[in-house]
């Protein structure tokens, strides 16, 4: 559980545990060592388990074959620049309002980065957008993809919003049907930050 009280998404975490929660993260992939890849899981959609907000960390054998397969971040839509952390959507989403999160100045090292905080932070303040965009709460997948110099991708946050359901193309053939335009989705987030103050 994400903190003291039985809330139902990062969005409604308050930014002082969000820290902790990096922090945790953390101390925790530094203690254990190995390939460490933390997720969030968030409703039914999103194939939660428990019904407030938690994260889990897998240990793993070997590198995810999606992080081996990048080679570098996808072009970004972007949505906004904040406190070091940049969010945009990527220009070939999978799904509509998917969201990549990563430092504004690129890191390899998540585990001893000062940014993973305040990432996480910018997840939340995009989640409670997107539950605004779409009237209601909204299953997502939240995961991190460490960086390395072999991939020359920076770690990231990959926000995977469950707004459609994944059939045959998508899960078969990795094709992804995404029915709102990044350009679209990225302008709403904008226009929300703005009305947000």
């Amino acid at each position: 559980m994400h903190g003291p009280e039985h809330l139902h998404s990062l969005g409604d975490l308050p930014d002082p545990t969000l820290e902790l929660i990096a922090e945790a993260w953390q101390r925790r992939a530094r203690d254990a060592g190995g390939i460490c890849f933390p997720f969030v899981n968030e409703g039914h959609d999103g194939g939660a388990s428990l019904p407030h907000t938690h994260s889990q960390l897998a240990w793993l054998p070997a590198r995810p074959p999606t992080v081996v397969a990048e080679r570098g971040l996808p072009h970004l839509e972007p949505v906004i620049v904040r406190d070091g952390v940049a969010a945009g959507c990527p220009t070939v989403s999978r799904v509509a309002y998917e969201l990549l999160v990563r430092p504004e100045l690129p890191e390899s090292d998540w585990r001893s980065s000062d940014g993973l905080g305040r990432a996480l932070c910018l997840v939340a303040a995009l989640l409670r957008r997107l539950h605004q965009l779409r009237g209601g709460p909204v299953g997502v997948n939240v995961w991190l993809h460490e960086g390395t110099p072999a991939t020359r991708a920076p770690w990231h946050l990959e926000v995977f919003p469950r707004t459609t359901r994944l059939a045959g193309l998508e899960l078969g053939a990795g094709v992804y049907v995404d029915p709102v335009a990044p350009e679209t989705a990225a302008a709403q987030f904008r226009a929300a930050f703005r009305a947000a103050g």
